[in-house]
């Protein structure tokens, strides 16, 4: 994971992974719509504080309050939570703040990190890539418009096998060529 000089470098590479991985894979249904509707915020936390980064997903959620046309918002760290281990100890804090803060039922969070791993499997298990990204992230989603989307989409439960499958056919070292190809 390199750390990116500019933030416009760090936008211009996780919306390069948005479009070639998320949307190229289809890995999530209804992320090709939000692309093509450029309805997507890209926003880069220069934090290395925790708390800045909790502070930055409730100005993110009341910003999603006041545009409806944003649909979703990706809320990029390339530095600070570094370690998987770290991230999840913000994502725990930043599920319990949508909560306190009366978001939980608005908005959900989705979680990606170079080194995601999956609670119970192996490292090097090529199904982690569904929730690998060029950064860690924290994916505010829009909880309507996923129910939405997931009523009228065919066997919504299947998502995550198909994916899982999609990820171990194509393979560590095709998926880590894909990844890298985000880095400069």
């Amino acid at each position: 994971m390199s750390a990116y000089p500019t933030e416009a470098a760090v936008i211009a590479a996780t919306r390069n992974w948005v479009a070639r991985f998320v949307v190229g894979h289809d890995i999530c249904p209804f992320a090709a719509r939000e692309v093509r509707r450029d309805s997507i915020r890209y926003q880069v936390l220069a934090a290395d504080a925790v708390e800045t980064a909790l502070l930055a997903l409730v100005e993110a959620c009341r910003a999603l309050d006041a545009s409806p046309a944003i649909e979703t918002t990706l809320l990029i760290l390339p530095s600070g939570v570094a370690d998987f281990e770290d991230y999840l100890d913000l994502l725990d804090l930043a599920e319990a703040l949508l909560e306190a803060e009366g978001y939980s039922g608005v908005y959900q969070l989705a979680s990606f990190h170079p080194d995601y791993r999956f609670d119970g499997a192996e490292p090097d298990d090529p199904a982690n890539a569904t929730n690998r990204s060029p950064w860690p992230m924290l994916h505010l989603l829009r909880e309507a418009s996923v129910s939405r989307v997931l009523d009228s989409y065919p066997d919504p439960q299947a998502i995550p096998e198909r994916n899982v499958a999609l990820m171990r056919r194509l393979g560590n070292a095709r998926l880590d060529a894909e990844r890298t190809a985000d880095e400069p």
